[in-house]
């Protein structure tokens, strides 16, 4: 019996009447007061939990009224503009000392720091033929897909691995933190070569380096990259760390910590929701829609043609036809966003030093006509401004990264974050997470299957 990949009419059938039974009147979640996606009517998200990991500020207080203002990002209580000023200003990569404070709580001391950076230095190592028996056998096109078979494949050869005592979630943790980037790249490496046959290039992280310098030189052929590409790969890698314990992936870990579970169960569940097109693979889309605008947009210049097209997106008519300005509009911030306001002046810098300065006009356009665009064509309750996925794809494309990393790279930083919060779980919570439905399908007679 071979392994069915074909969608036949008998199951387009079945899957008709799965419908049919299945959709509900929206109306009833006005009448029963349900919070769809758990936010209400205005998109604000509704309070599920405490955490003292990130904040995210979009609004203040004026005269009791929530008044919209600049957004602001805090890890553990620290701006995350000053926190990347201050490794920039000093010439250091950030991504390590960032994953300190957001797993320890505070920033660390130059020991701590070198001690902590040793440690990962430790756990940058997969077990014994790991890559060939793992990695390179059954390589998928999509490589959040194959870092989650690799993640629950740890599991595996972990002797300890359903122990959830505090240090040995650390423990696992950190290791996680260390491989993720070897897994990712590996995962891409054997894709680009069994499904695409080109070469193949296997090459070993460096003691010395930074983990943003070691996925260049593990992605590379000829392990070789600019102090500019590096500074701008760590600080993509340090804006996307966390963002606050509302987030789906972020939820997800603790949703599915909260039930006792290890910690390769629960990573692997927070990879699968931040794979979706609506959270991690967001600027993929960025960067397909700047593709096809570029063909469809005759004068990059020209204020008017490049306005027309992105009332077009609006509309349905052009590019994906979903309606939407990919890249702009966030569910929390309003005015702006302070990751992509932080990473816009390094783009300008990389974009001229990867002769795309043109590319860099474009996208300063669209960020400036959007926001009209969308107040003049929608009814909007809030502002509307370039999120950090606006950028990120575009940094990324110009750092030479195959589409295939994207959300990958975002899976990279992001387990920092998870980490932090699943630590977060276990020690302030024995209370599994259980939300409510409620049914509101009468109930029916049980009728014996000759008479049906």
């Amino acid at each position: 019996m071979t392994f069915s990949m074909k969608v036949t009419p008998q199951l387009e059938a079945l899957t008709d009447i799965c419908k049919e039974h299945s959709t509900m009147d929206v109306s009833l979640y006005a009448k029963y007061d349900v919070k769809r996606g758990l936010r209400d009517l205005n998109g604000k998200g509704v309070l599920a939990g405490l955490t003292q990991i990130s904040n995210i500020v979009a609004y203040k207080e004026v005269d009791g009224e929530s008044v919209p203002c600049d957004g602001k990002l805090y890890y553990r209580g620290i701006d995350v503009e000053d926190l990347t000023q201050g490794f920039l200003r000093d010439h250091r990569m950030g991504f390590e000392e960032t994953a300190y404070l957001l797993l320890f709580g505070a920033l660390p001391k130059e020991k701590e720091l070198e001690t902590f950076k040793g440690l990962l230095v430790q756990q940058r190592s997969l077990p014994r033929n790991f890559v060939r028996d793992i990695i390179m056998k059954a390589p998928s096109n999509d490589i959040m897909n194959t870092l989650a078979k690799s993640v629950l494949n740890l599991y595996s050869y972990d002797t300890h691995a359903d122990d959830i005592t505090l240090p040995n979630v650390m423990r696992q943790c950190t290791n996680l933190i260390s491989t993720f980037p070897m897994m990712a790249v590996y995962g891409y490496q054997a894709y680009n070569h069994y499904i695409r046959h080109n070469s193949l290039y296997i090459h070993n992280p460096s003691r010395e380096l930074s983990t943003a310098e070691n996925i260049l030189r593990m992605l590379r052929p000829d392990k070789q990259y600019t102090a500019l590409e590096a500074k701008i790969l760590d600080l993509a890698l340090v804006l996307h760390m966390e963002h606050g314990g509302g987030n789906n992936s972020t939820f997800t870990t603790h949703v599915v910590s909260s039930s006792g579970t290890d910690t390769y169960s629960a990573i692997a569940a927070a990879l699968g929701s931040l794979k979706g097109p609506k959270h991690g693979g967001a600027n993929i889309k960025v960067v397909n829609m700047f593709a096809d605008m570029k063909k469809e947009v005759k004068d990059w210049t020209d204020e008017d043609e490049v306005s027309e097209y992105l009332v077009k997106l609006l509309h349905k008519e052009a590019f994906d036809k979903r309606g939407l300005i990919y890249g702009m509009g966030h569910a929390v911030y309003s005015i702006s966003d302070p990751r992509a306001n932080i990473f816009k002046a390094f783009v300008k810098q990389l974009a001229t030093e990867k002769g795309r300065s043109k590319d860099f006009a474009l996208y300063s356009m669209v960020e400036q006509l959007a926001p009209k665009v969308i107040a003049k064509e929608r009814r909007i309750y809030k502002g509307v401004s370039a999120n950090v996925d606006f950028y990120s794809g575009f940094v990324y494309s110009m750092l030479d990264l195959p589409i295939e990393l994207y959300t990958p790279m975002f899976a990279i930083a992001r387990i920092v974050g998870w980490s932090a919060h699943r630590m977060e779980e276990l020690i302030n919570t024995d209370k599994i997470i259980r939300p409510a439905y409620k049914n509101v399908l009468p109930t029916a007679e049980y009728m014996p299957l000759n008479e049906r």
